[in-house]
Order: C-alpha cells, then sequence, then structure tokens
C-alpha cells in the first residue's frame, strides 16, 4: 500500500555546523532508501514520488548542502564532498546500509558514495544519471555561455528554462512551479561549484569498482543523455541492469512518478531475497 501521508521534514546538523534538511516516511525498521536530487534541486524533487512507496519502505530524501534551506558553506560542492556528507549523514541516523537513489546528476554522487563505501551501500539506482559530463558538448555549453557567468540574484528565467529542458511530458504546473522556487534558492556560487565539480568528476573510471546490484533507468527522449551513453554506463557496472522508458525525458522521476516508485520497489524485493 502506497502512503498517503505527507513526509515529515525533519533536519540534522553535520561537524561544521553544516544544517542538513530531510524528510522521512515509512517504517524506520524497514529497508532504508536515500534519494540525492540533481543540482540545484531539493528533497522535493522526489515529492511525487514518495507517494508511491508502500509504508514498509524506510524512505528518506536528502537535501544536500548549499541546496534548498540547507546550509549554504563556502566550500565543499564536489561530488566526493556530497557523498562525504552523505557517509555522516547515514551514521548521525545510524544507518548501516541503504540503497542509494541518485536522480540526474544525483547519480554523479550515488555512485561516488557507493565506490568508496560498499559496505554501506545496499543498491544502487541512478535516474537519468550521466556516464561522464566530461565528453558532451551541451553541458560545456551551458558552463561556458550560462553557469559561469551566473550572478546573484539567479535569473528566473534561466531555471525555468533550465527546468522545463528535462521534460518531454508535462508535469502538474504547480509542482513545476515550486522547482523553479526551490532552484531560486541556489546561490550562483554554489550553482558554478556544483556544476563544475561535475564536470571535473572522473569517477566513471571507477565504475568497475561498484559491487552493489544496480538499477539504471533511461527515458529515451532524455535531451541530455543519448543512449550510447547509457550503455556505457551499464557496461561499465558489471551489476546493473538496463530500463528503458519510451516517451519520457530526462527528469522522467517527475513525469511519471508511479511507474518510477514501482520499479524501485521490484528492485528492492529482488535484492532483498
Amino acid at each position: 500500500m502506497a502512503l498517503n501521508m505527507a513526509p515529515v521534514i525533519k533536519s540534522v546538523e553535520l561537524p561544521g555546523k553544516v544544517v542538513l534538511q530531510y524528510v522521512e516516511q515509512g517504517d524506520v525498521s524497514g529497508v532504508p532508501v536515500l534519494f540525492l536530487h540533481a543540482i540545484a534541486d531539493s528533497w522535493h524533487a522526489f515529492e511525487r514520488l514518495l507517494p508511491h512507496l508502500p509504508g514498509y519502505i524506510h524512505a528518506i530524501a536528502l537535501t544536500q548542502r548549499g541546496h534548498g534551506d540547507a546550509s549554504r558553506p563556502e566550500a565543499g560542492y564536489r561530488p566526493r564532498d556530497f557523498a562525504a556528507d552523505l557517509l555522516v549523514f547515514m551514521d548521525i541516523l545510524q544507518l548501516e546500509a541503504a540503497i542509494i537513489i541518485g536522480g540526474s546528476s544525483g547519480g554523479i554522487i550515488a555512485r561516488r558514495f557507493a565506490i568508496d563505501h560498499p559496505e554501506r551501500t545496499l543498491g544502487l539506482v541512478l535516474l537519468g544519471s550521466p556516464f561522464t559530463l566530461k565528453d558532451k558538448p551541451g553541458p560545456q555549453e551551458l558552463w561556458n555561455s550560462i553557469i559561469s557567468k551566473m550572478t546573484d540574484p539567479v535569473d528566473p528565467r534561466m531555471v525555468r528554462e533550465f527546468a522545463e529542458d528535462t521534460l518531454a511530458q508535462p508535469v502538474p504546473q504547480d509542482f513545476l512551479e515550486m522547482l523553479v522556487q526551490e532552484n531560486l534558492k541556489v546561490p550562483a556560487r554554489v550553482w558554478k561549484a556544483t556544476f563544475k565539480g561535475l564536470m571535473e568528476d572522473d569517477s566513471s573510471g571507477e565504475l568497475d569498482k561498484i559491487r552493489a546490484p544496480t538499477l539504471i533507468i533511461w527515458g529515451d527522449r532524455d535531451a541530455f543523455l543519448p543512449l550510447s551513453d547509457q550503455k556505457a554506463l551499464t557496461e561499465a557496472i558489471s551489476c546493473s541492469q538496463f530500463v528503458v522508458y519510451p516517451g519520457a525525458g530526462h527528469a522522467f522521476y517527475w513525469e511519471e512518478p508511479a511507474r518510477v516508485a514501482s520499479d524501485i520497489v521490484a528492485f528492492i524485493e529482488e535484492i532483498a531475497d
């Protein structure tokens, strides 16, 4: 049975007085499942998906440093830094191990965690996540023309276009507006530092170290990631399975949350057997 109640918003303080916000739902004795959002998003990126998860799953969606209503320290915006935050977060919540789910660039953080902390990773789910950004002209052009030149206050029109470009199917307008407002909370310096860290990430060369069962999902109308990118990701992670959503865009977990939740649940039940 899916959950109809709103998730509970909580916060936790990491060393250095970095406060992260998160939501938690489901049976705390159930399988821990941690959701990591993409650049400029927050836990709200999974707001449409969470209600479709059954109550026996202990689901936690985290807002990472610099994003949403989390603290905005001056540094610490590389994938390794976000992954290090996740480890401390799990220690504070006393989670021995969890299934880590990353949406878009959140998948780069999720896989960094799986590489560095295999004993804490029960499984890995990559939702529209790139193999690498280093070889893609689109992100490089976005950096050169927009991100690297960002100043505060961040341009709402740019943020809206950035969000809309991830879609191939309609989502509720109020949900999209909420995402835009969450994106606008992120200062220009955090946009730049996070994007730069993602562009420089070299974990694609370490994917063969991942031992956790991995589910890779991709929408075939993704405007950012080609099929070849996802095939490279699947081939590099030996214990992975690949699922294609016909007609879905880059942010398909916004577009088809019930389907994504169903596939996540099936994956959890498969590796739990």
